[in-house]
């Protein structure tokens, strides 16, 4: 709760728009430096498949965790397990998130241990479908 505080109130003393945007990339970045491995590496890889897939999506914590956000709103974010001492990581899919299926249901978050090939072109095809 204190980390949300914190992220509204820096988000109140923020600039212009591209200021802002610059400064939540940076603790964003500064915050997936911080975590442990094999955390950051998830993180890292998660950021570049993000970035790539959907360029228009900026990063921000969220909760202080990463988010890649539209209109201040997280489409997806991450999860750290060590952080809250879990045994998995959360890849995750906020409400913005163009998931939406034919059934009616659909799943808004994934256990993640490791980002393989594998994974990394799963996760590439959810991000362009949230982010569409």
């Amino acid at each position: 709760m204190k980390e949300r505080a914190a992220e509204l109130k820096a988000q109140g003393r923020s600039g212009k728009a591209a200021e802002k945007a610059a400064a939540d990339a940076a603790a964003m970045h500064a915050k997936i430096a911080e975590m442990p491995q094999p955390d950051r590496g998830m993180a890292e890889r998660i950021h570049d498949i993000v970035t790539g897939a959907a360029p228009d999506l900026l990063p921000k914590l969220f909760y202080g965790q990463p988010a890649w956000t539209r209109g201040g709103k997280p489409v997806v974010f991450f999860r750290s397990g060590q952080g809250d001492k879990e045994r998995y990581s959360t890849l995750g899919f906020g409400s913005q998130a163009n998931l939406d299926d034919e059934v009616g249901l659909w799943p808004t978050s994934y256990a993640l241990v490791a980002v393989t090939d594998d994974s990394a072109a799963v996760i590439r095809k959810l991000v362009v479908k949230a982010a569409g």
